[in-house]
Formats: C-alpha cells, structure tokens, sequence
C-alpha cells in the first residue's frame, strides 16, 4: 500500500522536527545544570552557597530532568519509521502514546528521587555550608558559633523576637580573640510575614473567621488579624473564599486526598471543615503529615461530643 505524498511529507516534517527538539532539550537541561554550579561555585562565602543550594538546587535539577523527560518523548516519536510509513495513522498514534507513556516513568521517578532521595542528600552538604567554623577576614582567626543561649546578647529585640515565633533562626559567629561578631540569617521551622511596622519577621495570624460563607453562585469572605510579637502591630484584612462543598457531597468528597502531600514547601496546613449542619470546624497542623493523618481518621460526631 502507498502512502500519500501529503502524509509522508508529514512523517518527514515531524521527525526532523522531532530531531531538533531532542538536541534543544538535552541542551536546555545540560545548561541549566552547569549555569547553576557556575553560580553556586562562583559564591565567595558559605552563607551565599547555602542560600542557592536552599533555594534553588532541588528546582534546577528538577527542571534538567523534566527536559530529559520530554527528550524522551521525542526520541521515541522518531522509532521505527519503516512501521509508521506502511500504516502511518495507527503506529503514528501508538508511537505518540508510547513516548508519552517513557517520558512520564521518566519524569515520575526523578520526581520520586528529587522529593524523597535528594532533599536527605543536600540537607547533609547544606549543614556542612552552615556549620563550618567562619574565617574572621580581618584577623584570620577561626570563628565559634554561640549557643542559642549565648548568641541572645548579640542579637537585638527584633531578632530574638523573630526567633522566638521560630520564623527566622540567627547563628552567632564570635572571634574570641578579637571580640568581632558575624551575624547569619536562616529561615525558621516556621512561618511568619514581614511586619510592616517593624520590618521583622513576626507578623502572625492569631484570629481567623468567616464574614460571608461561599456557596456555588457567588464568593465568600474571611476576616484575618495579624499580630506583630515585637512592635504589637496589629493589621487585618479580608481575603477571598472561592470554594464550598456542597451540603449533600459525599463523606468521602469531603475528605478529598490533600493536594499538598508531596509539596516539601508546605510549612504549615490549616484545614476548615463543614459539617451539613452548618457548623464548621478549624485545625491547624505544623506539618502536611500530621494533617493527613488527621483526614484519614477524623470523625466530625467525635469532634462535637
């Protein structure tokens, strides 16, 4: 059976443009790995490289691996044309399915490795970027890091403050030779906003309720107050609610599986529940684990009695 021209000029067009998407990716990804090292390397102190590799390393990688994944894709899209030819619509689609189905295992499992495996593993090199003993560049002397109780009369009121709602952690450096400090800043366990007032970080969500309830045909409201634990800043504002379960969904549709369970960003969940009652419900969980177990065992019956 011949093939049309129109179709087999199609096959030609796609495979070369296949080809030139591989080369593209694979570019993308090699690129976007050493531009990261190149900036990570080109950091003079340790304080800097710590907070690249933080912020930045787990994305870039992620990235790279997500160009190989649609690589894939592609490459399997140029295989056995011989086959496509002869019955090009059939083996065309299959083709297509079959490189979706590679470049998605490929995907899911740098995931898996990225969300699990490699956090452990640059959580080691980050402690050793945090804790190495400071070099004074004025003396030369080696630096020793203060105890939490021995840093707090270097560190003002704001800073203690910060570190008090855990939303910043401060790490003292001292040379005892010469008296010279150096402070470092981290991010705490928890989290809090910038005050406006004070500009620390100590502005924290202490009151929460619902002005107006969502249903389908129109947006609710919610009333939040902040409060700064330095300044006493208090500030409130209003923030949208878009979204409410209908009266006659089902137990399960309630307890709809927590979209946030592999986000390892997630600092802290709040969850609100309403009961076909009209009542509500409001927990707050330090971690995305603890609020999963919560929804794998809550009872609402429970909670009222």
């Amino acid at each position: 059976m011949n093939i049309q021209d129109s179709e087999l000029n199609f096959l030609t067009l796609w495979a070369e443009i296949m080809q030139v998407l591989i080369i593209a990716l694979l570019v993308i990804s090699v690129l976007s790995v050493v531009i990261y090292w190149i900036r990570y390397n080109s950091k003079k102190s340790m304080k800097a490289k710590f907070d690249l590799a933080s912020n930045s390393e787990i994305k870039v990688l992620r990235f790279s691996q997500f160009m190989i994944a649609v690589a894939i894709f592609c490459l399997v899209n140029i295989q056995q044309e011989e086959i496509v030819i002869r019955t090009p619509f059939p083996w065309f689609i299959i083709r297509a399915f079959m490189g979706v189905c590679f470049g998605t295992l490929y995907g899911y499992i740098a995931h898996l490795i990225f969300t699990y495996y490699y956090p452990g593993k640059i959580r080691a090199r980050l402690d050793k970027l945090r804790y190495t003993p400071r070099i004074n560049p004025k003396t030369g002397n080696k630096m020793k890091l203060l105890s939490e109780e021995e840093e707090d009369v270097y560190l003002d009121e704001g800073m203690q403050a910060e570190e008090n709602v855990f939303s910043v952690d401060y790490d003292v450096w001292i040379d005892e030779a010469s008296g010279d400090t150096h402070i470092e800043k981290y991010k705490g366990h928890l989290n809090a906003h910038e005050c406006d007032n004070c500009g620390f970080q100590t502005l924290r969500l202490i009151k929460e309720e619902v002005a107006e309830e969502a249903t389908e045909f129109w947006d609710g409201s919610v009333n939040q107050e902040y409060n700064c634990s330095y300044c006493g800043r208090v500030k409130r504002k209003t923030i949208a609610l878009t979204f409410k379960v209908k009266e006659n969904a089902s137990d399960t549709a309630r307890l709809i599986s927590n979209p946030l369970a592999n986000n390892k960003e997630v600092e802290a969940v709040k969850i609100e529940i309403f009961s076909n009652k009209g009542d509500t419900k409001m927990f707050n969980f330090q971690n995305v684990e603890q609020a999963q177990k919560f929804l794998e065992e809550f009872d609402f019956e429970k909670i009222e009695d």
